[in-house]
């Protein structure tokens, strides 16, 4: 009989990198991909884009109370966009903004690495930014041009605010005020 010589290493310091982000996020990956698999692409964009609607709507009232205001103007919506996104560790910015829409880029998402090929979590920033911004200037469109989702070296997402010719032609979703 051979006898193997351990040393005991303690599990609770073995350098695993798990916690609650990663965790989560995995999760969020893995339960998207099912739903992609299972149901296709646009229907699981559909379901992630019912909790979206949900968390769009609490972060709405969350920044309004922080405010103080009854609805925030597109000033006030621009800047809640991309605050949102860096409280949850995104990178948007801001590259252009008028009364007709708001274009926004991003560097990082909130997912990391764990968003690749799964476009359907972008339905998350489409349907937060897009209830946000309906619901303060009463009509949105958001279309996403490019994602980090699919491949792109970042996002570029455009916020319509009005129903114009450009919104029209754009492929996106629309939001109205509730």
């Amino acid at each position: 009989m051979t006898e193997t010589l351990t040393t005991h290493t303690a599990v609770n310091e073995l350098a695993v990198p798990l916690e609650r982000d990663v965790f989560l996020r995995t999760l969020l990956r893995h339960l998207a991909g099912t739903l992609e698999h299972v149901v296709g692409l646009e229907e699981a964009s559909g379901f992630i884009s019912v909790v979206g609607q949900q968390i769009g709507d609490e972060i709405d009232q969350t920044y309004r109370k922080a405010l103080a205001v009854d609805r925030l103007n597109r000033e006030q919506v621009a800047e809640v966009l991309v605050d949102l996104k860096r409280r949850i560790q995104g990178g948007f910015f801001i590259i252009e903004e008028n009364d007709d829409k708001i274009v926004l880029g991003n560097r990082a998402c909130p997912f990391a690495e764990k968003v690749i090929d799964r476009p359907a979590l972008c339905m998350m920033t489409s349907n937060v930014f897009g209830s946000i911004a309906a619901e303060n200037l009463g009509y949105s469109k958001v279309a996403i041009e490019q994602s980090i989702a699919r491949g792109d070296a970042g996002c570029r997402v455009v916020v319509y605010l009005k129903p114009t010719p450009e919104a029209e032609a754009a492929q996106g979703r629309e939001y109205f005020q509730a």
